[in-house]
């Protein structure tokens, strides 16, 4: 992919690709068994998005991700994040 394209998505998005590629390799070897590294995943994700998340959001989605086995992907803690 093209410089001219993350430039794109950083422009509709406000998020900077850097960031999400840091947090990308951050990921690839986290143990998401252990509660600590979901909730600096989770509080890293609102950072970068600029959308704070409730404790109590948080702690259900370190729940759902620690002890119900859920995958955590962007995907899910968008919607997790977004619900109202």
């Amino acid at each position: 992919m093209n410089n001219n394209f993350f430039k794109n998505i950083e422009s509709k998005t406000g998020v900077n690709m850097k960031d999400i590629f840091e947090l990308a390799n951050s990921l690839q070897n986290a143990n998401f068994k252990d509660e600590k590294t979901v909730r600096n995943v989770i509080r890293r994700v609102s950072q970068i998005a600029g959308k704070p998340v409730p404790k109590q959001t948080e702690d259900k989605i370190v729940e759902s991700i620690v002890k119900d086995g859920k995958q955590l992907d962007f995907n899910t803690l968008s919607k997790m994040i977004n619900k109202k």
